[in-house]
């Protein structure tokens, strides 16, 4: 089994041979066919988050050792399974769900381990898809997605995922009412996608890039505005007839969640998604003063994750765009996306 890891917080992704493991149990061994690369992979490439003032929340603080192979959007054939896995056979193709808890605790009880205090995710936590096989604790976190494309089907076990969980928490919209993405990068593109199957609001999206503002339109944007034009708070509130109802932060710094909550009419929502980091201050009377909300939205459920398949594989969702590389170039990947330079989702191949 050939993996690339993290050996050092920071530094190159070395490859390195293993012995391809046999599961046990309930694992099920899948043999990766495709590993999306999500902007998130650059902040656990670098052991932590940032906080702002100087702070951080570092991994190694949570547990992670290194090596760690990341990837978290695997997709891939069932090569094994142990002798306690039902409900898969080899040869199988899946998306492996990566957000995977303890499976012991209230939150994984409810079914949702993207909530668990001890997670197991796969990629972030325990050995990820990086590799051209990953270990999977239990057959239920495989998802089929016959009828979708692989590469584009990897790219749904966090980008889509994550979309889609932060779409649900917006609350009862009407058609009248409009909705801001902010960020038009793989995650924001595929809220823009799902929106629809989610809420009748009219969509707006918010990027600094004009590719991606171009992206966001050819994608079916109702508008687009550069969220670093001075009017930007103004333009919005007059495209949405005095505030917006709900906006969604894929991006999260202090910059974009300051414009989410300017933006929002009295008793909007502002949820936010995005880890890019940092710190703000929030005077406390305008929570009272507009009634608005703010809630954080990380990723989605297994069940969640069932339910947009359903919504992908009915075809009511246009692909964003995929550029394919090869495993071997990894790490060019992830330059490339710290750098800007990526429209849509990379998708690594063994």
């Amino acid at each position: 089994m050939l993996s690339y890891q993290v050996v050092e917080w920071g530094a190159p992704l070395e490859p390195r041979s293993f012995a391809t493991p046999e599961p046990a149990g309930t694992e099920v061994l899948v043999r990766v066919e495709a590993c999306g690369v999500c902007h998130s992979d650059l902040h656990i490439w670098s052991g932590g988050f940032d906080l702002g003032g100087g702070n951080r929340a570092l991994l190694e603080a949570r547990g992670v050792r290194l090596p760690l192979t990341m990837g978290h959007e695997p997709v891939g054939v069932v090569e094994a399974v142990g002798p306690e896995a039902e409900g898969v056979a080899v040869g199988e193709r899946r998306i492996v769900f990566p957000w995977i808890g303890c499976r012991r605790c209230a939150a994984c009880a409810r079914g949702d381990d993207n909530l668990c205090a001890t997670p197991q995710f796969i990629g972030a936590r325990v050995d990820g898809g990086y590799s051209d096989h990953v270990l999977v604790p239990h057959p239920k976190y495989l998802v089929d997605y016959s009828g979708v494309p692989r590469d584009l089907a990897a790219t749904y076990a966090c980008s889509g995922i994550t979309a889609y969980g932060a779409l649900k928490k917006l609350g009862e919209l009407d058609a009248a009412d409009s909705v801001l993405l902010i960020g038009a990068g793989g995650v924001g593109l595929n809220g823009l996608q799902l929106a629809p199957s989610v809420t009748p609001a009219r969509v707006l999206v918010a990027d600094v890039d004009p590719a991606k503002r171009a992206a966001a339109r050819q994608a079916g944007a109702h508008d687009t505005v550069d969220n670093a034009d001075p009017r930007a708070v103004t333009t919005l509130r007059e495209m949405s007839h005095g505030g917006i109802a709900a906006a969604i932060d894929f991006v999260g710094r202090p910059e974009t969640f300051q414009l989410g909550m300017d933006v929002l009419r009295k008793g909007g929502t502002l949820v936010v998604v995005g880890l890019y980091g940092g710190a703000c201050t929030v005077p406390v009377p305008m929570f009272p003063f507009t009634a608005m909300s703010v809630r954080g939205s990380y990723v989605g459920t297994l069940a969640e994750m069932h339910e947009l398949m359903a919504v992908v594989r009915a075809g009511g969702v246009a692909p964003i765009p995929i550029e394919r590389r090869p495993l071997a170039e990894a790490n060019q990947a992830l330059r490339d996306l710290q750098q800007g330079r990526v429209l849509g989702r990379l998708v690594l191949e063994p």
